[in-house]
């Protein structure tokens, strides 16, 4: 007992080091390990070459070798087999050999120096689909209700074939709960009917490795009704007896059925009897004829009932289930174990199964009894411990374990080595993380003894191994939650005892991947365009790819579809568009996504089927099917008529219905000819209009109605006009309609007199009294009979002028601008009308005042309705007004009243015309006005206020002087000198002052020696110009700075720059070299004087040139000496032309001229004549002459210099003339002077020039 809990403590201290197995490079020595290998049960197609893989990895690498049901399988001895190279995989050539005879176990090896690793036993069958066995199948007879099966018994094969019921045109049989196929693939009828009859049932078995399909004799059934059975309760097909059992294996599909039969159809359910049904793994097929439970567990085992119940009692059954495990591994299988030597260590094989499997160990293929001895290592049963390993005890062992339901083989090397660390992580490795994901930095090593790993961030400071940092087993660095600030550098260190090995890498934390503008839904109509926004925000370092999605699959290839860096758009949208489109931005790190759907809308389609129902005379029902709404649902439905008989060619509104409806109950008119149409309307549109209904006609009637809008009035004194809305076809209810028009006297005891009107809306009734108030009707009548007996209207005859005035007129004055005037009304019977109102005329006689002109012009004020009094406003004060008054009608105005007067009373006078200030003194002002024009009244006097204004405008003391009403002039003593003063002055009435008249004035200054406003006036020279500078103490605005040369004596000739305020301005424009007189000047109020300050001079110094003079440099010496040579050469061509007999061609140029007065001149005398056709004579060519007479330079260098009227023609000495044109002929014909003739160039000249050129 105390040795297991040694060896327990042990295995516990090793399992540290069982869990840090590692990866031994292939650089070094390692024994075998199984890479790759077939399946246990290895099923081949046997129309293929047979291929077992085997394959392996090992320092040297390992060889390969079989076996064959438990022997040694000799590879050369059958030329069949081959093995691939540096494999040990297997190729069967079955183009010469049967697959049946290479089915067999095998098994592969893989060995090397270190040891040996074996392979599963390989089990190769060839998949079969057999034939199935020809059979004659009779008819099956059956009578109606009973229950039936259908065998299908498919031919074995491997694996077992897929089976399925279809019909001879391979169409599924339909399945319900009445009739299911049942695990076996047999068909069962819970109760048949009559349409089960068919000569077609054909089972079909479908083997999948093949890809083969056969299928069974077909089979007859025939239902009959002679004598249908009888209801009855269910009972169960399959499986048979109250209960079962079944065995299934941990981990695989549990599959159980219930097919029951009877009459009604039974119905199956489900319950387990022992617990509860595992909801998520779980489900039920065939009508609940199944019950499938996946993955299958140990809890899984125990009792389920099946029940099936209909309306005449239930039946039910009990299943008991057994799970057995084949061997399944606990905690993973052995693990290869890496020791240095002296290390100790552990292998364990923990499996486990049901039954309990059992554990054999092997070394290198050899059962570990039959191994040789090591004292280093004890087996335990499923566990082997080493202690204090040595170099050489490096093997592969085999791991076993096995029950009656399968085994479990696993190989575990033990490899002995001694090794410096090493990290296999790639050197300076770059890697880069999201934002608030997780990092994690690798650092997959390999040392023996196992190294043990640290690590540090950019300076080394410190061990990362506390929070944030979680170091794994294998050596990866984890940064749960990954931030800015953990970029940077970082070093692993790999160390054991051998050696120590760094390795740097960098980690960079990125921006994550955003969509900040989500696309969005969106409705469109067809035709129209759409655009989806997707803005994305992303790290900068990172490319990012827009990718668009289409209902999750690629866009459409389509030219309407346009991709941008940040949306998609889609032109012309057709209803194919619509779905749901997703914006995916990604980055080699991450990314992210959005989705909007896209909903096209058109307007809907017309409806169709117009169905005309429920006939009667005056309503019929209308149906119709509704049309395609297009993604907008219906809102409502219009139905529209035509009448084919009134009013052919058009469409009226009938009614309207809600779009959930498809009916409507349509009311009807008599006499017409209806077609009907339906127009559907959605959030887009309506529709098109449907096509028209059939025709249907109603029968004549009665009209229903009478003409609306009966009235009554007159356009003469003496007539009654009677009007009325005349009924349309569709009111008229029938033909011969014509209307019956009757009226009388009001309030006079009268008969009705009567008249018809047809096609007419009015009739006029003469030599009536004059506005007397009438009762009217007017009724509908046609070859039906009359309409209903029509409402009394009343109306008036015509009207006439009014033929009285108001009387006792008179005016209140209610202040000096408003009067208030009343009137008695006027009897109803002398204003022959419908009265309308009252008109007040009124005019202005005359003002009061003596001296104001009389006034004659009318005003008029409208009073509607029935008034007694109004109000006449905006009246002059102080004058007399005239007015009457007249009542006016819907004819017009009576007579007017007798006129009346009334005097309004004074009011504030108006501002006085003018005020001048006058003969300023040094302590005195005069001020001179003109009264009113508009005096409101009798001036009483003036009121004249005035004050000081300093520099800065700011006002001083208010002085007031009353004034009599005969003064316009005063003189105001006692000012200060050179002072401004500002004036106010308004004049007066008894009813008060009124607005004033303002202005200002100047002072003048003391004739003593005065002190100039102006002090410390200086000047500054700078680049910029000249600062002229002052203090400044005057009341004036208005400040100039002067300044002229200071040579220049004229005093008007100094120049003026306004300062606008302030005590400092720079003068630019200045020439320097020269001296400018300087002052200030403050001009003053109406002509006083100007106050000027004293003068400074200001010198502005001279520049100093800072051009070079380029004529006394080299190379503008040089371009002048070369241009001189070119004129040169250029003279001496023209000289050699000229003395080789050259002309001047002016012919065109005269040609050119219009002239009639201009000439040529002859070439031998100098004298003017024609030109001759000779061709030593003929005229000069390329000047043109304008109409003044005057002859410019033309681009020709031979041309004439000058010519023009006077003065005469002179030669050079070559012979060219250089002298003017002189003399006019009239008498000369004008169309000789424009012949044309060119003078050739001398062969000579030419040759000269040539030369030179």
């Amino acid at each position: 007992m105390e040795r297991r809990r040694m060896d327990a403590a042990l295995l516990v201290l090793f399992l540290g080091h069982l869990a840090a197995a590692l990866e031994v490079p292939l650089d070094l020595p390692q024994p075998p390990t199984i890479t790759h290998q077939s399946p246990k049960d290895y099923i081949i197609d046997p129309r293929e070459n047979i291929i077992i893989h085997c394959e392996a990895k090992g320092k040297p690498h390992p060889s390969f070798s079989w076996t064959r049901n438990g022997t040694h399988f000799d590879i050369d001895e059958d030329p069949n087999v081959t093995m691939r190279p540096h494999s040990g995989t297997l190729v069967v050539d079955i183009s010469r050999a049967k697959a049946e005879q290479y089915e067999c176990v095998y098994q592969c090896t893989a060995r090397n120096k270190h040891g040996t690793a074996v392979s599963n036993n390989i089990v190769v069958k060839q998949s079969r689909s057999p034939l199935w066995s020809k059979e004659k199948i009779k008819p099956i007879v059956v009578q109606e209700g009973v229950s039936l099966v259908l065998p299908c018994r498919p031919p074995a094969g491997l694996p077992p074939p897929i089976i399925f019921w279809m019909d001879n045109n391979f169409q599924r049989l339909p399945q319900s709960s009445r009739v299911a196929q049942s695990l076996n693939g047999d068909l069962y009828f819970s109760n048949v009917l009559r349409d089960d009859s068919r000569n077609d049932y054909i089972c079909y078995a479908r083997f999948p490795y093949t890809q083969t399909i056969q299928q069974k004799q077909p089979i007859t059934v025939k239902v009959l009704n002679k004598e249908p059975a009888d209801e009855r309760k269910p009972s169960f097909l399959i499986p048979s007896g109250p209960s079962s059992s079944k065995t299934v294996l941990r981990g695989q599909v549990l599959e159980m059925e219930c097919i029951a039969e009877g009459l009604p159809t039974p119905e199956v359910s489900w319950t387990k009897v022992s617990g509860d049904l595992p909801a998520k793994r779980t489900s039920f097929l065939h009508y609940q004829r199944t019950l499938r439970i996946v993955n299958v567990s140990e809890s899984d085992a125990g009792d389920y009932r099946c029940t099936a119940r209909n309306q005449l009692g239930s039946v039910h059954h009990t299943i008991h289930v057994m799970v057995k495990a084949a061997p399944y591994w606990i905690s993973g299988a052995p693990r290869n174990l890496v020791l240095a030597p002296g290390e100790s260590s552990v292998l364990t094989c923990r499996a486990s199964g049901t039954p309990k499997p059992s554990i054999t160990w092997a070394m290198n293929g050899i059962p570990i009894e039959n191994s040789p001895k090591d004292l280093s290592r004890k087996v335990e049963d499923d566990t082997i411990i080493f202690t204090d390993v040595q170099p050489g005890s490096s093997a592969v062992y085999q791991c076993n374990v096995s029950n009656d339901y399968g085994y479990l083989l696993s190989n575990a090397f033990v490899n002995v080595l001694s090794e410096p660390p090493r990290v296999l992580t790639q050197s300076n490795k770059v890697y880069q993380v999201i934002k608030n994901h997780r990092a994690l930095i690798d650092c997959a090593s390999f040392g023996s003894p196992i190294p043990k790993i640290t690590w540090f961030k950019d300076s080394r400071s410190s061990t990362l191994d506390g929070d944030p940092y979680i170091l794994h087993d294998n050596g990866t660095l984890e940064i749960h939650i990954a931030q800015a600030h953990n970029s940077g550098r970082y070093t692993c260190v790999a160390r054991n005892s051998i050696g120590i090995y760094e390795n740097h890498v960098s980690l960079e934390v990125k921006e994550p991947t955003r969509i900040l503008k989500q696309p969005e839904y969106k409705v469109v109509q067809r035709g129209k365009s759409v655009v989806f926004e997707c803005k994305v925000k992303h790290d900068p370092s990172l490319i990012p790819t827009m990718t668009w999605l289409k209902d999750d699959g690629e866009l459409p290839a389509d030219e309407r579809l346009i991709v941008d860096s940040d949306s998609l758009t889609i032109t012309d949208v057709t209803e194919n568009d619509a779905g749901v489109y997703t914006c995916i931005m990604n980055t080699t790190l991450d990314h992210d996504s959005a989705s909007a759907e896209l909903t096209v809308v058109e307007r809907p389609d017309p409806p169709t089927d117009l169905e005309l129902t429920d006939q009667k005379k005056r309503s019929v029902q209308l149906t119709w099917t509704p049309g395609d709404e297009h993604n907008s649902p219906i809102q409502k439905f219009l139905i529209q008529y035509e009448d084919l008989l009134h009013h052919r060619g058009h469409w009226h509104n009938l009614t309207e219905v809600p779009g959930t409806k498809t009916t409507a109950h349509l009311k009807l008119s008599p006499y017409a000819h209806y077609t009907f149409r339906v127009l559907a309307l959605n959030a887009v549109d309506f529709s098109r209009p449907s096509l028209s209904s059939r025709v249907y006609k109603t029968e004549p009637a009665a009209p229903d109605e009478n003409p609306t809008g009966v009235q009554g009035f007159g356009t003469e004194h003496d007539n009654l006009v009677i009007s009325w809305k005349p009924l349309s076809g569709l009111q008229s209810n029938g033909p011969g309609l014509h209307y019956k028009v009757m009226w009388r006297q009001k309030a006079v005891d009268s008969d009705w007199t009567t008249v018809t009107v047809a096609n007419n809306s009015k009739f006029v009734v003469s030599g009536v009294p004059t506005f007397v108030p009438y009762e009217l009707k007017v009724q509908a009548v046609n070859d039906y009979g009359a309409g209903p007996e029509p409402a009394i209207a009343h109306g008036y005859s015509g009207e006439d002028l009014p033929v009285a005035a108001p009387e006792n007129v008179q005016a209140i004055v209610m202040n000096s601008a408003l009067a208030e005037v009343h009137w008695d009304p006027v009897p109803f019977k002398l204003i022959r009308g419908h009265l309308k109102g009252f008109k007040v005329y009124y005019w202005r006689e005359r003002s009061l005042h003596k001296h104001n002109p009389h006034h004659v012009e009318k005003q008029i004020l409208t009073f509607s309705g029935n008034h007694t009094r109004g109000m006449l406003p905006g009246l002059h004060p102080f004058s007399l007004y005239s007015f009457n008054v007249r009542v006016y009608n819907g004819k017009g105005e009576g007579p007017p009243s007798p006129t009346r007067q009334f005097e309004t009373p004074e009011g504030v006078p108006g501002t006085p015309t003018s005020l001048i200030v006058t003969n300023p003194n040094l302590d005195s002002l005069t001020l001179e006005w003109s009264p009113p024009h508009v005096r409101n009244g009798r001036i009483t006097g003036y009121t004249l206020k005035y004050q000081q204004v300093n520099n800065s405008n700011e006002l001083g003391p208010m002085e007031e002087l009353a004034l009599p009403a005969n003064e316009t002039s005063v003189t105001l003593p006692n000012l200060k000198y050179s002072t401004r003063y500002k004036f106010y002055l308004n004049a007066k009435t008894v009813r008060g002052a009124g607005p004033a008249i303002s202005g200002e004035g100047v002072t003048i200054m003391d004739e003593a020696p005065s002190v100039s406003p102006f002090g410390n006036v200086s000047s500054l020279v700078g680049e910029d110009g000249a600062l002229i500078s002052w203090e400044y103490r005057g009341p004036e605005k208005n400040v100039y700075v002067e300044y002229k040369n200071k040579n220049s004596e004229a005093e008007e000739e100094w120049q003026k720059e306004l300062v606008n305020g302030s005590q400092n301005f720079m003068l630019k424009g200045l020439k320097g070299g020269l001296s400018y007189r300087v002052r200030v000047v403050a001009k003053g109020h109406h002509d006083q004087p100007p106050l000027l300050s004293e003068e400074v001079l200001v010198t502005v110094p001279a520049v100093a040139s800072r051009q070079v003079d380029i004529a006394t440099q080299g190379w503008f010496i040089g371009l002048m000496c070369a241009i001189a040579l070119l004129i040169l050469i250029l003279l001496i061509i023209c000289f050699i032309q000229r003395n080789k007999g050259g002309k001047y061609p002016v012919k065109e140029k005269e040609d050119a001229h219009t002239d009639p007065e201009f000439q040529p001149m002859k070439e031998d005398d100098c004298t003017f004549g024609e030109y001759s056709d000779n061709e030593d004579h003929k005229p000069l060519k390329g000047s043109r002459t304008p109409s003044n007479g005057t002859v410019k330079r033309d681009d020709s260098d031979d041309s004439l210099v000058d010519y023009g009227e006077g003065g005469d023609g002179q030669f050079n000495e070559d012979g060219s003339f250089i002298g003017q044109y002189s003399g006019k002929s009239a008498s000369r014909d004008t169309a000789e002077g424009h012949e044309s003739s060119e003078a050739p160039s001398p062969i000579n000249a030419m040759n000269s020039l040539n030369s030179f050129v």
